[in-house]
């Protein structure tokens, strides 16, 4: 049976007829392809044409293979959507001044009669809130009088070591006492700031980011330094070393991995040539690693402070977005500075609630968390498979989006001229919200931009959302 398309050799036809499959969503990431044999069986094929095709689609990444186990999807949609184009922000600090309209949009995204495409929170349902609350029951039942107390500053011990044990198993050796419980990846920040900055300092920082940092960075009174950002590979390096030899600057905030809200990976290499730039020019690195567990490929990606354990480096990072917001546990990580940030710690908030910490840390020594993230990990790359593939079909033909290689948002681009703000007014009128790009940056760029979240499980109610936005947005541009 002949199979083969125009100009295109046996096995490269076969192999497009699987990127469809995944396209149509009927092979999703994480499912195990068709095994060679049935595959060469069903087109009537050799064994060794069909392992050309599976070879090819691995080489490509849709696929990987594992050992004794056959071929893993790992390539969520090939649409024919673009990435956006890398960023451009002016060339110049920026005073930051977010908080009006991003206090305005919190209001309608924690709103459940909206449709939730806003806040980058995952629902209670995909976390495992469940089980971490019949640890807490527990503790209080059987040590609650035990914790009804001031903590220890650093945190609880148990927790400690277990995020310690984490972190060395990604090449980054920080011992318990080298970790320091924040009240979620928001204090731990405000911290890191307030041991590296002053007010009135400029912090280095990617462009679009997250309007929660632009907000920590407004509340200390600094400035931000916008830096061009690729949306598939990260910062500009080049562009980071002329910024930093133009003018002074205080600190570096950056994503370790997956930013919200382009969602890119850097490798390691980018990584290594960042920190290489930082320590050059003597600014430290405040990272940002709350999205790391929320990796779609094979492996975890490595913070700044694995790969540069020398640099000036203060890790920041919490339980969130993978187990539990409500509990607001979070954590930081420093080789240098820890008494500074004890200080800063014990003047901000003396210290954490105890008893969430104490059922945390027995969450984390039950075990189980590994086979969590791999639940999670499926159920986001699903949705935001689905989320592509819905905007692909219903937004205007110009339209260019991410391709998120973890973390659960998807940064949209539309036609210069086009008017996110105006949309998200009708969206609201609709019941539907989403974030304006112009709350990611503080240059007042990105207002032809729009981020949608993918947190929350898959619906018909998120599915026509989607649709109808791509309704509006065509009608905006007509």
């Amino acid at each position: 049976m002949d199979q083969r398309t125009p100009d295109l050799p046996l096995y490269e036809a076969l192999a497009g007829r699987v990127v469809a499959l995944v396209d149509d969503g009927v092979l999703r990431v994480g499912m195990r392809a068709p095994s060679v044999r049935a595959f060469a069986a069903q087109h009537g094929v050799s064994l060794t044409t069909a392992l050309q095709a599976y070879r090819l689609l691995e080489d490509r990444g849709v696929l990987a293979a594992r050992p004794k186990s056959g071929f893993y999807v790992t390539s969520r949609t090939h649409t024919r959507r673009p990435p956006p184009a890398a960023s451009q922000p002016p060339q110049r600090a920026t005073q930051v001044s977010v908080s009006n309209p991003v206090f305005s949009v919190l209001a309608y995204a924690t709103d459940p009669s909206y449709a939730p495409l806003g806040c980058a929170v995952p629902s209670a349902g995909l976390l495992a809130a469940e089980r971490l609350d019949r640890h807490l029951a527990r503790c209080a039942r059987v040590h609650g009088r035990n914790y009804n107390v001031y903590a220890d500053p650093h945190g609880d011990a148990e927790l400690r070591g277990q995020i310690s044990e984490r972190a060395l198993r990604l090449g980054h050796a920080v011992p318990p006492d080298g970790v320091l419980i924040s009240n979620g990846c928001t204090e731990a920040l405000n911290i890191a700031l307030s041991v590296t900055t002053k007010p009135g300092d400029t912090v280095a920082i990617e462009s679009p980011t997250y309007f929660g940092l632009l907000q920590v960075l407004e509340a200390h009174g600094l400035r931000a330094l916008e830096l061009p950002t690729d949306p598939t590979s990260g910062i500009d390096v080049a562009a980071l070393d002329k910024a930093l030899g133009a003018r002074r600057v205080a600190a570096c905030l950056l994503a370790s991995s997956f930013s919200n809200p382009l969602g890119y990976r850097t490798d390691d290499a980018r990584k290594a040539a960042i920190t290489k730039v930082l320590t050059r020019h003597g600014v430290p690195l405040i990272e940002d690693d709350i999205y790391g567990d929320i990796s779609f490929g094979a492996d975890r990606p490595r913070p700044f402070a694995a790969i540069s354990p020398k640099a000036d480096i203060i890790l920041c990072s919490s339980f969130s977005k993978t187990i539990a917001p409500g509990y607001r546990i979070g954590w930081l990580a420093a080789n240098r500075r820890h008494d500074q940030i004890l200080a800063a710690k014990f003047a901000l908030s003396l210290s954490g609630a105890a008893l969430p910490q104490k059922a945390m840390a027995d969450f984390l020594t039950s075990g189980g968390y590994d086979a969590h993230l791999r639940r999670i990990r499926k159920l986001f790359a699903d949705n935001i498979d689905r989320m592509r593939r819905t905007v692909d079909r219903s937004f205007p033909r110009d339209t260019r989006m991410t391709d998120p290689r973890g973390g659960f948002v998807l940064w949209l681009e539309l036609p210069h001229g086009f008017d996110a703000d105006a949309l998200y007014a009708r969206a609201i009128r609709e019941r539907i919200c989403f974030v304006p790009g112009s709350l990611f940056t503080a240059s007042g760029g990105y207002r032809n931009c729009l981020r949608l979240s993918c947190s929350h499980d898959w619906s018909a109610r998120i599915e026509r959302s989607v649709e109808r936005l791509g309704e509006l947005a065509d009608e905006l541009l007509q």
